[in-house]
């Protein structure tokens, strides 16, 4: 065999293991960037699946259960200051539990986007004093089926069913019933300032 057939021979043996060498060392690369791949794609999903979980339980717990509250505007002074932090609960509001007497937070019927916090002065069937008691006329209104009538404590400084009427039960969130903040409060709420506005029969 002459010299230039080996030549072309050892060559071509080269340019074969340089493939060779080329497509294994490929083939790891692949198998390594699959690999991270998977992990990173598995880590994601188990992170996105324990943020629904979790999520739909602080939902669960939230929507049925009750939370923490901040409550703004001067409508419930003095029972409930400006800024106060209180607990509401919401297993009432499910279980036709709301009472007269107790304050709610409901959803605004003039702006769906906001909450309100008010003491259920009358429930469904109530016959009510919508003036003030001082008036020498005195007019009355009845709540009616599945509607409950809401003042503020702070007659002076509340617009509530006295402006917009009875709003509908299904419009109540929760029940407040323990003040958190400040701490020189904290405790379960008074009663009504107002307790003469209730049920007038």
């Amino acid at each position: 065999m002459s010299f230039m057939k080996l030549k072309v021979i050892s060559t071509l043996l080269t340019v074969i293991n340089f493939i060779n060498n080329n497509n294994k060392s490929g083939q790891w690369w692949q198998t390594l960037h699959r690999t991270m791949l998977r992990g990173v794609l598995g880590k994601t999903f188990r992170l996105v699946g324990y943020t629904i979980q979790y999520g739909c339980i602080a939902h669960c717990a939230f929507e049925y259960i009750g939370g923490v509250v901040m409550c703004s505007g001067p409508s419930m002074e003095p029972t409930i200051q400006n800024s106060d932090i209180v607990f509401a609960e919401n297993l009432s509001r499910h279980f036709y539990g709301i009472q007269r007497g107790d304050i709610v937070i409901a959803k605004s019927p003039s702006d769906p986007k906001s909450n309100i916090c008010k003491r259920v002065i009358g429930l469904e069937g109530d016959k009510i004093l919508t003036n003030s008691s001082s008036d020498f006329f005195k007019s009355h209104s009845y709540v009616p089926m599945g509607h409950v009538w809401l003042e503020g404590d702070n007659l002076q400084n509340s617009t509530d069913s006295r402006y917009y009427g009875p709003i509908p039960y299904g419009l109540i969130r929760g029940r407040i019933f323990f003040k958190i903040w400040p701490l020189s409060d904290f405790g379960f709420l008074r009663g009504s300032p107002n307790g003469h506005r209730f049920s007038d029969d």
